[in-house]
């Protein structure tokens, strides 16, 4: 892997050059949001913040370096390996970690993170008399929360006899993507998600009733229109230090309701950082007293649903004349519909009514610009004649490992 960066653990230390990833400024009030781009964000103060959004421990002050009477012994003596997984958890899997401390002379490359364990029969992935469960790593991250050497480690589940756990959708993906390698299939999935009060309501709405209907929300600046910037804003940062491949957030057409996107990336790359996002995004907002659901439909009623539109191409589809390998593309997710919505997460039906931007569920279209279809090819697509389409029937809640696997399956798989 890239060599990892070192971030700063005190205001005056200075910053080493990295590979990948970014730093954060060691200024009070601003931060680097990455090292190709020279943006900062200016923090609120306490003062300016409704309470829900005061961090109750801001993770700021852990990857800015602010000084305590742990630094020395938090960065000189071993790293945290934060070992990552998901569970077996239905309909819809959930994360997992807990924290391995190893010597800081063991290194921080994927082979030198070991083979680890877990109880099984806590995760709805094993029984009690046979509850062991082995985690393999599988990708190593820059630990952006924690800071200095230490690393986030995702994880593959496995059984004891080396064998891929059933809840390990990962190894069949990695089958696909050695299968269609040719075909330099690529991603970007749209991950939407919703912040909530820990009442169950949305950061944004009243404890007894409804705000204004949907409209000045999504992308929307001000008091009035925004809730949870903080948090998106926080989660960027982490991303972009991990050294996630986010290509950027905004707010959503609900009010509490966000997304970040990432890719381009490959099968397994985007699946595995979308993971690694969805962990981050909840670390962050466990300092802020927030809850974050990636439920397909949180609110009931007249309001969008939470959905991982996701954006697909092949080598093919990228270059000139690539357009008939596009339309190619729907028509093969068209003949597979209902293989795909059975596995583009739980209430899927509830979302995919025909409204709020979305086609039903039980039927299949296409077009250009239509955001009422279930695949959506871009305009500039359409005028480049080449490029990508949008499949936009994919929840919030997928598995993305299970849904790049099934569209490089079923388009590849097409391909004469």
């Amino acid at each position: 892997m890239n060599k990892l960066p070192q971030i700063p653990t005190s205001p005056n230390a200075p910053s080493k050059s990295v590979d990948s990833g970014s730093l954060c400024d060691n200024n009070d009030a601003t931060r680097a949001t990455s090292n190709n781009s020279h943006a900062v964000h200016k923090r609120a103060t306490t003062a300016q913040r409704p309470a829900a959004m005061i961090p109750l421990v801001h993770w700021s002050r852990r990857i800015l370096g602010v000084p305590n009477h742990q630094e020395d012994l938090r960065t000189t003596v071993a790293i945290k390996a934060e070992y990552i997984w998901i569970d077996g958890t239905e309909p819809t899997p959930q994360l997992r970690s807990k924290t391995k401390v190893i010597s800081d002379d063991s290194g921080t490359d994927l082979a030198d993170m070991p083979v680890w364990g877990f109880d099984g029969s806590s995760t709805n992935q094993a029984t009690g008399d046979k509850s062991d469960c082995v985690l393999k790593p599988a990708r190593v991250f820059p630990d952006p929360i924690r800071g200095g050497e230490n690393v986030l480690v995702l994880c593959e589940v496995m059984l004891v006899d080396g064998k891929a756990h059933p809840t390990n959708t990962r190894a069949a993906a990695a089958r696909t993507a050695k299968k269609y390698k040719k075909h330099e299939p690529m991603f970007g999935i749209e991950q939407e998600y919703t912040m909530l009060k820990p009442n169950g309501n949305p950061l944004g709405f009243p404890d007894d009733g409804f705000p204004a209907p949907q409209g000045p929300y999504y992308c929307g600046v001000g008091e009035i229109a925004i809730t949870g910037r903080n948090i998106a804003e926080d989660h960027m940062d982490a991303c972009l230090a991990a050294g996630v491949t986010i290509s950027g957030i905004n707010a959503e057409v609900m009010p509490g309701q966000w997304e970040f996107q990432v890719g381009p990336a490959g099968l397994l790359e985007v699946s595995d950082e979308l993971w690694v996002g969805r962990y981050l995004l909840h670390r962050i907002a466990e300092d802020y007293g927030v809850v974050i659901s990636i439920d397909a439909k949180p609110v009931k009623g007249d309001w969008n649903g939470a959905g991982a539109h996701t954006n697909f191409s092949t080598k093919e589809m990228r270059e000139d004349g690539g357009m008939k390998h596009i339309e190619a593309g729907c028509k093969a997710l068209g003949r597979r519909a209902a293989v795909h919505i059975a596995s583009y997460g739980d209430g899927v039906e509830d979302r995919l009514t025909g409204a709020h931007e979305t086609q039903r569920h039980d039927q299949f279209s296409y077009g250009v610009s239509d955001r009422g279809a279930s695949v959506r090819i871009p305009w500039q697509v359409a005028v480049d004649k080449k490029g990508y389409l949008e499949d936009r029937r994919p929840n919030g809640n997928i598995d993305p490992y299970v849904v790049a696997r099934l569209m490089v399956d079923t388009i590849c798989g097409a391909m004469k």
